[in-house]
């Protein structure tokens, strides 16, 4: 009889055990034959998508190509147009596998993949987590994440938790009071490990600190912390290594893709080179070689229902000097970082709790562009955003009592619609800001 995960995999379409021979396959490669694989891939992928695809092939511009190169750069407003208009010929919002991006770099938009490639993203998953020991089908993980409070997401979330063998530490309120019932948990269940946000888990560390505990001396199941979503900065990995007690593993992924990169146990942070293509670029869209700093730019290799080539995800990083073809070596990841919300009451919040408050103005019919929010006082928020159209009275409603359910009441925000909203000097909006 298969386990648990693997059979809900199943049940949900998802073809794993060949999704796994493949990805293991792959991942023996020789040198020379991952050299072969590459190339295939790509120019397969490119010209599936020619001959399948209106949208990628409109973007183009032909349907042929002689060189990689000449291939244009998509980026996220490329996406902001309705799903259905980006499907490949054969696949629909019944056969593919479809969410949302979080809208972290201020452009948020609906995505597809066809089954066997979010298959394979699980077969990424496990070959990587196995790395420290952790079984998706028998190891328990403490998950510190956010979580739909409308009742049947809620319901599915909860039935994702159960089939994954895992607990959920919902993360929208981290006061201390809350923080003392996380440390509850720990001390009755038997967890293998920890994965979610990385400022959460900080503020989860900074709590230990002050109670003066080590969680590994009140948990001693534990094996390992990945922490995603944001920048792990040097001084909270020392803090969450010295209260945790157990190894910190920086993880670097894209909903919309993949695991991108996974802290290897040597300590080097490994690109993910079996499903993805990990491109860096200058301004001018130009190869930059190992060591110097540009835009990342990726390729997925094996979504069909959806392109993703040559994908600006809006990061800039640096692959290592000593990085090869066939293990890419993520040496620096400059961006993914999110301050912390304190509101009246006390409570604080993390930035990413205004991801399931912005999906409310997250429609499929890609009118609201961008977005930003900032935090003036500590009942005071501003929200910026470019759309086609001005958000409407129902639509702030919507938005004003998503606000309630995640945060509290008695909150102001203020909604101002601009023409483009103001980047960092690399050219990434921050999705939240705190000037308190």
């Amino acid at each position: 009889m298969l386990p648990l995960f693997d059979l809900s995999l199943l049940l949900n379409g998802y073809p794993i055990k060949q999704a796994t021979a493949e990805f293991q396959k792959i991942a023996a490669f020789s040198s020379k034959e991952y050299e072969t694989f590459i190339e295939h891939k790509k120019n397969e992928i490119v010209l599936f998508h020619l001959e399948n695809n209106s949208f990628y092939k409109e973007l183009v511009g032909t349907s042929t190509f002689q060189n990689w190169s000449d291939l244009p750069i998509l980026n996220k407003k490329n996406l902001q147009k309705p799903l259905l208009e980006r499907l490949s010929s054969g696949y629909d919002i019944k056969n593919s596998y479809l969410n949302k991006t979080s809208g972290s770099s201020g452009d948020p938009f609906i995505f597809a993949k066809d089954k066997y490639s979010h298959a394979l993203t699980w077969a990424s998953n496990i070959y990587r987590f196995g790395w420290y020991d952790i079984d998706f089908n028998h190891s328990f993980q403490a998950r510190f994440y956010g979580i739909p409070k409308d009742f049947i997401e809620n319901k599915k979330e909860r039935l994702k938790d159960l089939l994954s063998n895992r607990f959920r530490f919902a993360i929208f309120d981290l006061s201390d009071t809350v923080l003392e019932e996380f440390l509850i948990h720990f001390r009755k269940k038997k967890f293998d490990y920890i994965n979610g946000y990385t400022s959460s888990i900080v503020l989860f560390a900074k709590f230990l600190q002050k109670k003066n505990i080590v969680l590994s001396t009140i948990c001693p199941t534990l094996k390992a912390c990945m922490v995603t979503s944001e920048m792990l900065f040097d001084d909270d990995k020392i803090l969450l290594e010295k209260q945790l007690g157990i190894p910190i593993i920086n993880e670097y992924g894209a909903s919309e893709l993949d695991l991108i990169a996974f802290q290897n146990p040597e300590g080097e942070w490994q690109v993910n080179s079996e499903t993805l293509f990990v491109e860096i670029l200058d301004e001018n869209d130009a190869v930059l070689p190992y060591g110097q700093e540009g835009r990342i730019v990726i390729t997925s290799l094996f979504n069909k229902a959806h392109p993703f080539i040559r994908y600006d995800i809006g990061d800039i990083g640096i692959l290592d000097e000593k990085s090869t073809l066939q293990k890419p070596i993520l040496k620096k990841l400059i961006g993914r970082t999110n301050d912390v919300a304190v509101l009246p009451s006390g409570k604080k919040a993390p930035g990413l709790t205004f991801y399931y408050i912005t999906k409310s103005i997250i429609e499929d019919d890609g009118n609201v562009k961008e977005f930003v929010i900032k935090q003036i006082q500590t009942d005071t928020f501003e929200i910026k955003y470019v759309s086609e159209t001005q958000l409407n009275l129902a639509q702030i409603h919507k938005i004003e009592k998503a606000i309630i359910l995640y945060l509290e009441p008695n909150l102001k925000f203020s909604f101002i619609r601009k023409n483009s909203l103001k980047r960092n000097k690399r050219g990434k909006l921050k999705q939240f800001k705190s000037m308190v």
